[in-house]
């Protein structure tokens, strides 16, 4: 299953100048430095293949969530390690529309690469701005526009949605490849096919999670959200977590495994961890206890699985042939709350399985315990919200607005500014 857009291959790109939208909104550090480039790294195919056509590429992304022009969520960082990553001159403009973004663009010989300014800068950008849109078309001079942040699509921002109607919109690498990924996934995967949620909210991951109730031939659920299932379930939870008001929705999650795979297998189908490991505070210099799923006191929080259910689950999946696995198992930022997630990724690694790792925190996490190599897994997503919606089967803004791949371009073009 295609992505069924036009792709960078699929148009006339050579010497022209493209306007790229990636997604560098990469994790910092406490002093402003990258902790990951994965994304950056993500994003050079693309590059290198318009480079190659002697494209002058103008890049625009968003970094943080800036409340206006934030100092330290500048773009100047992500294009220094492009430059280095790329092993070539990237040249960084403050801005990120307006005469000094075009005289830049005009100035910079064939084959360059130009950063321009945090479009977040502007609350216009995700406010789904046409005239925003238009000046970024205008001020880029650029004569296609090409959607490779994945890990925005599932927004209707300026970047995604409303600039497809001032340029020809297609599809770059990445882009296809996550499209791909993520897709093969529900539409053919090899069987069996085990689903590993975690992360904080049930409500995050609904549609997801009844998708997979039909796919998947077992579902693992861990992390905080496994505290909400478990206090459905009737287990006291202490101090943990637990999300208010989910109740219709897990009778409906039940109601759906009942019906695919019986009363009585359904706590077979849905695994919950038995143990955890359990400490009074969130802190690297907290004490933790192992506790069974009955013994958590008052005043415990949940924040990992204990090792019995770590056995459990890697028992489990020396049966998968796929497995996907969203959200990590405990709270894995602090180190001593990260071993049930780091049994998972050696077991998921050391396994002749295909092997997806969601977005957001499941992939830093995952490239973190790899030691930023993203080969150990068979593809470490960059979206995190855009691929649980993708693979919920919703209909993505930022993908949608690109061109299909059953029409042809007319190159005397529709679009509104020409």
């Amino acid at each position: 299953m295609g992505i069924n857009k036009l792709t960078i291959r699929d148009i006339p790109l050579e010497n022209n100048i493209v306007l790229l939208r990636a997604d560098y909104n990469v994790p910092l550090l406490d002093d402003g430095d990258i902790s990951d480039d994965y994304r950056i790294q993500a994003s050079l195919p693309t590059l290198n293949y318009l480079l190659d056509r002697g494209c002058k590429v103008v890049i625009i992304s968003h970094l943080g969530r800036p409340e206006g022009v934030d100092s330290k969520l500048s773009l100047e960082p992500i294009a220094q390690r492009l430059a280095k990553l790329l092993r070539k001159d990237v040249r960084f403009v403050d801005k990120t529309v307006g005469d000094k973004v075009r005289q830049a663009v005009k100035r910079s010989p064939a084959n360059s690469v130009i950063v321009l300014e945090n479009l977040r800068f502007s609350k216009l950008e995700e406010q789904n701005d046409e005239n925003f849109a238009k000046d970024l078309a205008l001020s880029s001079c650029a004569k296609y526009f090409v959607q490779d942040g994945f890990g925005v699509v599932h927004r209707a921002h300026a970047s995604t949605d409303a600039i497809t109607h001032y340029l020809p919109s297609v599809a770059g690498l990445l882009l296809e490849k996550e499209y791909d990924m993520l897709t093969s996934v529900v539409t053919n995967p090899r069987r069996p096919l085990f689903a590993i949620f975690g992360g904080a909210k049930v409500s995050d991951k609904i549609a997801v999670i009844e998708k997979f109730i039909d796919l998947a031939d077992k579902i693992i659920i861990a992390g905080a959200m496994a505290n909400t299932f478990m206090s459905y379930k009737g287990y006291k939870m202490g101090a943990s977590k637990v999300e208010a008001n989910q109740t219709a929705v897990l009778d409906k999650i039940y109601k759906l495994a009942k019906e695919k795979v019986g009363q009585d297998k359904t706590d077979s189908f849905i695994l919950l961890p038995v143990d955890f490991r359990v400490s009074k505070s969130i802190s690297k210099t907290s004490t933790v206890r192992t506790v069974d799923r009955f013994g958590l006191q008052p005043d415990d929080i949940a924040l990992d699985l204990g090792p019995k259910s770590s056995d459990i689950i890697s028992r489990e999946i020396k049966q998968a042939k796929t497995v996907l696995w969203n959200g990590t198992l405990g709270y894995a930022e602090i180190n001593q709350f990260a071993e049930s997630s780091a049994d998972l990724a050696d077991d998921i690694s050391t396994k002749d399985i295909i092997s997806i790792i969601g977005g957001g925190d499941t992939a830093d996490f995952a490239l973190k315990w790899s030691k930023k190599s993203h080969k150990t897994f068979t593809h470490v997503s960059t979206g995190g919200g855009a691929s649980i919606e993708l693979l919920s089967g919703i209909n993505l803004p930022g993908i949608k607005s690109l061109l299909d791949a059953k029409k042809k371009i007319s190159y005397t073009n529709k679009t509104k500014h020409k």
